[in-house]
């Protein structure tokens, strides 16, 4: 699987059985709210054992890769979540793992990488991205796993499409918070295939569009990127390797505010019992801000925030 855009079905059908003792199968449960044309479902990725979906994507790539790419150690570039999933599996395959995150990364998110067995290497947020740009980073040795282009990696997190259509299989909409789109097209490429009339969306907090940007320009352009409690998704531009992908799978772009977002968490909290981070909020909040009908999947892609920032979100508060 040379390029992101050749993954195929087959792909994911073998990552889903390479995955088998490693990811949890999540639940896809339905959320019953007042005044919501149509269905609102969770695919509750939260509970995966590292509290997000990035195990399935970096599991799949580590039991990939041969025994000679592993032996100087595995290396990645993430905010938390997929540095969580690369440690975890790198633990479980006794190697060393070391994790080039930016600066705002959430304390929660790199607390769990070092308990896990990961070095953390804290850079400013360009060089970070700069990291993903360059799939590497000076002076760090060992196999690089691409937290969004890789393969292998939107191979894996495309099981998550044949799982909600194994439960849902008339599914309309599936929303899917929008990082960099390892996830979105991984999804989308297993959904596409098994049911075409299905809609994708990438969904995005209003303080970080690439994705609106780059739809509305043809082709991947640099935003400006504001922070924010929501440090999951919302990066400086669409990589230019996964334009191809997500500009053929996705059906658009849908934008929530940082307002809505930090409700959506809230709603999850006191409805569901579901805790969510806030890009894993995204979906849902893009889904009622929106309107959307029929059946909806909302992927809640992880649940790893900060003690203090939800107890603000419950509270009726906005994270600083």
């Amino acid at each position: 699987m040379p390029t992101p855009d050749e993954v195929t079905l087959a792909d994911i059908r073998a990552a889903r059985e390479r995955l088998a003792t490693l990811a949890v199968r999540t639940p896809l449960v339905r959320l019953e709210l007042p005044n919501v044309d149509g269905e609102l479902w969770l695919k509750l990725e939260n509970l995966q054992p590292i509290g997000s979906f990035k195990i399935r994507g970096a599991g799949n790539a580590m039991r990939l890769a041969a025994p000679a790419q592993l032996s100087r150690g595995v290396y990645t570039a993430s905010a938390g979540n997929m540095a969580q999933g690369v440690a975890w599996t790198a633990r479980q395959l006794g190697v060393p793992c070391t994790v080039v995150v930016p600066e705002h990364a959430p304390q929660t998110k790199l607390d769990a990488v070092e308990r896990l067995g990961g070095r953390v290497v804290k850079v400013p947020f360009d060089r970070w991205w700069q990291t993903m740009v360059e799939h590497s980073y000076p002076g760090i040795e060992g196999l690089f796993v691409h937290p969004v282009s890789d393969p292998a990696v939107v191979a894996g997190n495309g099981t998550i499409g044949l799982e909600i259509l194994d439960d849902l299989p008339d599914v309309d909409t599936v929303l899917v918070p929008f990082g960099g789109g390892g996830l979105s097209s991984g999804i989308a490429t297993a959904v596409r295939a098994l049911r075409p009339n299905a809609r994708v969306f990438g969904c995005e907090v209003e303080t970080s569009t690439p994705l609106t940007a780059a739809l509305a320009a043809g082709q991947p352009t640099r935003v400006v990127r504001t922070p924010s409690f929501i440090d999951g998704i919302g990066g400086n531009g669409v990589l230019a390797e996964m334009w191809p992908l997500v500009s053929a799978l996705l059906s658009g772009a849908l934008v929530a505010t940082v307002e809505q977002i930090a409700a959506a968490v809230r709603l999850l909290a006191e409805r569901a019992r579901v805790v969510a981070e806030g890009a894993g909020a995204a979906p849902l909040a893009s889904a009622l801000a929106h309107r959307v009908r029929g059946k909806t999947v909302c992927v809640v892609s992880g649940g790893n925030i900060d003690s203090a920032k939800l107890a603000t979100i419950l509270n009726g508060g906005i994270p600083a």
